[in-house]
């Protein structure tokens, strides 16, 4: 059978507490008898173990530790008739034949618990009461009930609340402690959930006697009453309408979450029907004549405060208007009339009436809360700038009051984008100021116990909001006042340019970490259902204009966007003439300066988070690499496929990283496979679950001589060389290596290279840096590359498997490249391919023996480009096959 939401008649809850039971006498306002006998006998207490617990001797310790007799008997039978002495009969069970006859004596029973948590406490006392006690688990609790129409129900609790030493009351005082309740709603519970008093369901206190033998038990412990408080909507049949159908599936699953159950408007024990009120603008005909027709607004805030809050105070406006409290009806339930219908027909019909005999004012629009769709008609021209109605909406031209008859008409097309600035930005500044209001504000003030958000996460989402509010704030006040006051002469370039310092040092802090704060509030809207709850009900609000709270947080990202155009307009429709014009040219311009600071001050600070990622993932990364004069250009994948010393072995997966003045060599970390001993299959294991990399080393790009770009064949593809020197050593180092994704654009990244390192040593030309060579050049062994090892390379890099001989130099290379490197100079040469033989002399690798000789192959290249001379090192004799020469000399 539904309960239904109402309250329990003052005879009935009267009639419930007082019931009595075998296990329960109630004779007085407390709960309790005091055992009254004569002065004498009130002296002399003992203690009856009653049946097997006479064979406890633990228990019996602890009687006696009471400094009063201890004795035994199999029913107590024998001790009733003596008024001598106080007898506390401790029995194991609180049922059967014994139990009721000693009940039936009002003598004083106790429970083996009982005895022994009475014996734990500093003061050693027997209890002066005839009502039974097993325990003291809600010792202090006084308890309330409401919503309960079934007898039985409450037959079976009372004894057990008295059992374990709480108290009942039949009204709601400042005594009680705890409501139970069966349903929500009805002033008792309206009570509770003022003064924050818990309200509980019914399972609580069956629970509670379930762990009757457990000592150490209390059943206010928080973690045990938050487990069994009654949810919001226990026992509410609910009917959603008027909303989307994604919304409204989804409050239909918070709404089972939380207790209640769907129905429809037909329903005859429907309890509540939440309507969406801007798009529901008549009440509905309920079919149960005592349902709440309220806002969402209801529902979502009681979702956030865990209770059903009062109905009355989220009452569909509709429903309010219309609606007469019927006699014989209680007062809170409102029935509307069969005329109320017709009356709200006639209501429109004359206000349709004298709208269209007013062809100045626009047509009515029906009374619901501005959505959307009504943005437009918030702004002069119509444009979607801003959403939410504002105090200073209805701004006119000579700075009056505004009235109902204030038509825009005859106004210079400058004068009237500039009231549409004026508009725009007052909506700008009451959205900031709902922000404030309705959010930040709010969520600050709430006690510790209701918080929905610790202050970090206040900080981060509402942290940058409040000195962007205080400078359009006065903004707007100068606005207002030149359009108090306005002619044709009025400077509004002249308010911009004054607030432009100001601007600038407002907007990057919330325009830098505009994402992250976005990402803080979709987590704790998805991971925190109260807070999730709270969103909700702010929504509906007309101050938010439908919309969410991300939704209004984007608007300063757009806003100065929105003042630049609409200044240019303005500009437009200024004089060269008007002094207004060179003033809003400046303000333009400083605008721009702004935006133009702004874009600089949000890429650096992209790149010093992107610093701190990259040296979150390197393993024994240097701690100098988040430096504010380095900037993230650009990373690459690589298999190093020379066996130089220093960097790694020969088929070893690569990450560059390239920053404006280093670049940042690291391991990739492979994955390998583990057998599990359970299932005796193979499973991929992270060997570094939280960084990816590992450092190898951290090159200062002037250490980087010659960017070589190997020419491309069909089995010799994106691989390039380094030629590098250290200021620790006199000799270069060639590194080679190829990218390990095949649709990797080698040119690309090369190109980047070298222009990052002449913008490093201030050098217009980047191609000086950038050497072209065959492979036969660097004595490449062409055998690899014949069986298509390069390609096989690819495929190694994409498995994580180590690279064998893929692509490398032949026996006697190591031998003759170390000869090679440490004779050559770095290989200057042109941004073409050329013949081997110009190529040597444009790079001019070295000078020969034979001065004449040097000059006489320098005449073979055309238009060798200078170079500047390096250091001197002895001479070096090499084979014909290693570079192509006879001998060569540093110069």
């Amino acid at each position: 059978m539904l309960m239904q939401r109402t309250r329990v008649g003052a005879k009935m809850d009267e009639n419930n507490v007082q019931i009595q039971t075998q296990a329960s006498v109630c004779s007085d306002s407390n709960g309790e008898d005091t055992h009254k006998n004569d002065e004498s006998a009130s002296a002399d207490r003992r203690i009856c173990l009653i049946g097997d617990l006479a064979k406890d001797g633990k228990l019996k310790t602890v009687a006696e530790s009471f400094v009063v007799p201890v004795v035994r008997s199999r029913d107590g039978q024998e001790y009733m008739d003596d008024v001598s002495c106080c007898t506390y009969y401790v029995i194991d069970t609180f049922d059967g034949d014994v139990y009721s006859r000693l009940c039936k004596s009002r003598q004083i029973v106790l429970g083996p618990p009982a005895l022994q948590q009475l014996a734990q406490k500093e003061k050693k006392e027997l209890p002066d009461n005839t009502r039974p006690l097993f325990n003291v688990a809600m010792r202090g609790v006084v308890v309330c009930f409401t919503g309960f129409r079934n007898k039985d129900e409450l037959t079976k609790l009372v004894p057990l609340i008295h059992h374990m030493g709480g108290s009942i009351r039949r009204d709601m005082t400042a005594k009680v402690t705890h409501l139970i309740a069966n349903s929500t709603g009805g002033s008792k519970y309206q009570y509770a959930v003022t003064f924050k008093l818990p309200v509980m369901n019914l399972q609580w206190v069956l629970d509670s006697w379930e762990h009757r033998y457990e000592l150490d038990f209390n059943a206010t412990h928080d973690a045990f009453v938050n487990k069994y408080r009654l949810k919001p909507f226990h026992g509410a049949r609910v009917c959603f309408l008027g909303f989307a159908e994604d919304e409204e599936r989804h409050m239909t699953e918070v709404l089972l979450s939380n207790g209640g159950t769907v129905t429809d408007l037909s329903d005859p024990n429907c309890t509540h029907v939440v309507v969406d009120e801007g798009s529901v603008a008549e009440r509905p005909d309920v079919a149960a004549p005592l349902a709440y027709v309220v806002k969402a607004e209801w529902f979502w805030t009681s979702v956030q405060k865990e209770c059903s809050l009062d109905e009355k105070e989220y009452l569909f406006d509709d429903y309010i208007e219309h609606t007469v409290v019927t006699p014989g009806v209680r007062r809170d339930s409102h029935v509307t009339t069969p005329s109320s219908a017709s009356r709200r027909k006639r209501k429109r019909i004359h206000e349709t009436l004298q709208s269209l005999v007013q062809p100045t004012q626009p047509p009515a629009l029906p009374k619901r809360r501005s959505s959307v769709g009504d943005a437009g008609l918030l702004s002069v021209s119509g444009s979607f700038l801003d959403c939410t109605a504002s105090p200073a909406e209805k701004v006119i031209a000579d700075g009056s009051e505004p009235s109902k008859e204030s038509p825009r008409k005859n106004l210079t097309a400058r004068h009237t984008v500039f009231l549409e600035l004026v508009q725009t930005e007052s909506n700008y500044v009451q959205i900031l100021d709902t922000i404030i209001t309705l959010f930040k504000n709010y969520l600050e003030s709430m006690p510790e116990e209701d918080v929905l958000l610790n202050n970090t996460e206040l900080n981060l989402i509402f942290g940058k909001i409040p000195s962007i509010y205080e400078i359009h704030l006065k903004m707007l006040d100068e606005l207002l006042w030149t359009s108090g006051h306005w002619n044709e002469e009025r400077c509004v370039g002249n308010i911009i340019t004054r607030y432009s310092t100001e601007l600038q040092r407002a907007y990057p802090p919330f325009i830098n970490y505009f994402e992250e704060m976005k990402e803080v509030l979709t987590k704790c809207d998805q991971s925190k259902p109260r807070f999730h709850a709270f969103l909700k009900a702010m929504q509906t609000k007309p101050e938010c204009g439908r919309q969410s709270l991300q939704e209004l947080m984007i608007r300063p990202v757009q806003r100065l966007g929105s003042i630049s155009l609409l200044l240019n307009d303005i500009l437009k429709n200024t004089p060269k003439t008007n002094p207004d014009h060179a003033a809003l040219e400046q303000a333009l311009a400083a605008l721009r300066e702004v935006m133009t600071h702004i874009n600089e001050d949000k890429r650096k600070a992209e790149g010093q988070v992107i610093l701190f990622n990259i040296f979150n993932d390197i393993d024994n990364c240097p701690a100098d690499i988040v430096s504010s004069h380095r900037s993230y250009i650009t990373k690459v994948e690589v298999i190093q496929l020379s066996s130089s010393e220093g960097l790694a072995v020969k088929g070893t997966n690569l990450v560059m990283f390239l920053f404006t003045d280093q670049l940042e060599v690291c391991k990739k970390k492979s994955k390998s496979f583990t057998k599990s001993p359970s299932a005796g299959s193979y499973q991929m294991v992270n060997r570094a679950s939280t960084k990816p990399y590992k450092h190898i080393r951290m090159m200062a790009l002037n250490t980087i001589k010659r960017v070589i770009d190997i020419k491309e064949t069909e089995e010799c593809q994106k691989v390039f060389s380094l030629v590098c020197r250290s200021t620790e050593e006199s000799k270069e180092k060639l590194y080679s290596f190829a990218m390990a994704d095949e649709d990797a654009d080698k040119v690309g990244f090369l190109k980047v290279l070298t222009r990052t390192m002449a913008n490093n040593v201030c050098c217009a030309d980047a191609d000086k840096f950038m050497a072209f060579l065959e492979p036969q050049q660097l004595d490449i062994d062409t055998s690899d590359l014949s069986n298509g090892t390069l390609s096989k390379a690819f495929k190694f890099a994409k498995t994580r498997l180590k690279v064998g001989r893929t692509f490398s130099f032949n026996k006697s290379t190591p031998s003759k490249l170390k000869r090679a490197v440490s004779s050559m100079m770095s290989p200057f040469g042109s941004s073409t391919n050329l013949t081997p033989s110009s190529q040597l002399a444009n790079m001019k690798l070295a000078s020969y023996s034979n001065i004449n000789e040097l000059g006489n192959n320098s005449e073979n290249a055309e238009e060798a480009q200078p170079v500047a001379p390096m250091s001197v090192q002895p001479t070096r004799k090499m084979k014909t096959s290693s570079l192509g020469v006879n001998s060569l000399k540093r110069l």
